[in-house]
């Protein structure tokens, strides 16, 4: 049997037969995909602290001492790296989702917090 596969592989490859071997094209475009939801992405993973509005006034906020993101003060010292680094790493008693989240995901949430500036 595994000679018969053999040379039929064989007689495939001298007959210039490529496409048994060759992997499949994959033509996919970048704007093909689709964008990050970066709303749902919040409300999934950050909202539970942080709040549907940014504001922290949740409950599990409150315990946690999470960051009100709405804080006029707070969004002009801080850097967008610092934001990506505090998403991916955590920091205090917010959690890492470097490996839970992509760096797109996590460029988009930077980005949606920004858009929580006063």
């Amino acid at each position: 049997m595994k000679y018969l596969f053999f040379v039929i592989l064989l007689a495939a490859c001298a007959t210039g037969y490529s496409g048994l071997l060759a992997a499949p094209s994959l033509s996919v475009h970048p704007e093909s995909l689709p964008a990050v939801n970066a709303a749902q992405l919040f409300g999934k993973q950050c909202a539970s602290c942080h709040g549907k509005d940014g504001r922290a006034k949740t409950i599990k906020g409150r315990l946690k001492h999470a960051r009100n993101l709405t804080d006029a003060e707070w969004q002009g010292k801080v850097s967008d790296e610092r934001i990506f680094n505090s998403i991916t790493n955590g920091k205090e008693k917010m959690p890492a989702y470097g490996k839970k989240l992509s760096q797109e995901q996590i460029e988009a949430l930077v980005t949606y917090v920004r858009a929580f500036k006063k």
